[in-house]
């Protein structure tokens, strides 16, 4: 793949770290392929960061015709910078894709598409303990027409965010609400898809958690409303009686590359794991009767988040006393030591610029 590189003519004055948040400050440039079905993908190029135009009748704005990713470039202690598992992200963006009827955007272009904007805004990965540059791909259909059919035009683009540290006061555990109105999404649905209608389909249900004081929901299957699925939108585990339990992939749960990595962390270290429905019955008889030790969630933004407090029809239930358990800072601590490049990768997972 050519890129065709225009360089920002004024660079931006790049903010503090202690001052950043998340996905609020954007790098200089910006990645752009364009797809049709005559010519493929094409035109691919890297530009000023900036604002883009496209038709009021475009197929995203109307059929919600959009799938993204999201992963982080790390600044490791010899001053280099390297990404993680981003080949995952690839593979990931393409299933989605498929499910969405958009053009899927090959691997190798995709890291080197990856691989190019990074390096060039290389500057803006900040050094300070905790922080990073989120990296955030995304696909779009983009006909301009009305009809609703598989898309035809399409455009693909990254753009970068150096963001600070997930946990402002600590890595805390959260008061999470076990959700038994809302789903998230069903099976045969779009919910292993990593698209932006699952998440606003989500938003209702987390406003009405955090109105009653817990961070995000705990959310149940879409039919049966009877087996554990995700928290918020990170996927969730439980340790339960010594053994790591996940909700198995089913096709309404998206197939998270943190829990993928700590599931073969885990196996590794000879850990217990098993993949498999996990009921509300189960959960609650684990809770009521102090087998269930740990809990937490996982994904690229905080890597885990440790569960202190479930509620299930206003009945609080508190998990290790509401501190995090050995295992969940066990899997914060190695993890993310192999992201930022403090500790031997021995899985292969990263990638160095």
């Amino acid at each position: 793949m050519d890129i065709k590189i225009t360089k920002a003519e004024v660079l931006k004055e790049k903010p503090a770290s202690d001052t950043l948040g998340f996905g609020q400050v954007f790098t200089d440039h910006m990645f752009i392929a364009d797809y049709s079905k005559e010519e493929g993908w094409h035109d691919a190029r890297i530009v000023p960061y900036g604002n883009i135009s496209i038709s009021p009748a475009s197929t995203t704005l109307h059929y919600g015709t959009e799938i993204f990713e999201g992963l982080k470039a790390y600044r490791t202690p010899d001053g280099g910078v390297q990404l993680f598992r981003p080949l995952e992200n690839a593979r990931r963006m393409n299933r989605s894709a498929d499910r969405l009827c958009l053009p899927e955007f090959p691997e190798e272009d995709f890291i080197e598409a990856l691989k190019t904007l990074s390096e060039l805004d290389k500057d803006w990965v900040p050094s300070e303990p905790n922080t990073s540059l989120y990296i955030r791909p995304f696909l779009f259909g983009n006909d301009e027409t009305l009809g609703v059919h598989a898309v035809n035009h399409a455009t693909f683009m990254i753009i970068l965010s150096p963001v600070g540290s997930y946990y402002k006061e600590g890595l805390n555990p959260v008061k999470i609400m076990i959700e038994d109105q809302d789903v998230r999404a069903v099976r045969g649905g779009t919910g292993e898809a990593k698209c932006g209608g699952n998440y606003a389909a989500s938003n209702r249900a987390g406003d009405r958690a955090e109105k009653k004081g817990y961070s995000q929901v705990l959310w149940l299957d879409g039919v049966e409303r009877k087996y554990i699925e995700e928290v918020g939108a990170m996927n969730v585990m439980f340790k339960i009686n010594g053994v790591v339990v996940t909700p198995k992939l089913t096709g309404s749960i998206l197939p998270g590359i943190t829990r993928k990595s700590i599931v073969e962390l885990l196996k590794k270290e000879g850990y217990p794991v098993e993949e498999r429905l996990l009921s509300l019955e189960e959960l609650v008889g684990s809770m009521k009767d102090g087998t269930l030790e740990e809990a937490w969630g996982c994904g690229t933004a905080a890597v885990v988040s440790p569960i202190g407090e479930l509620c299930y029809k206003d009945v609080k239930y508190i998990v290790n006393e509401g501190k995090i358990g050995a295992l969940t800072q066990h899997l914060y601590d190695t993890l993310t030591s192999i992201q930022w490049g403090k500790a031997e990768d021995p899985f292969g997972w990263t990638l160095k610029l």
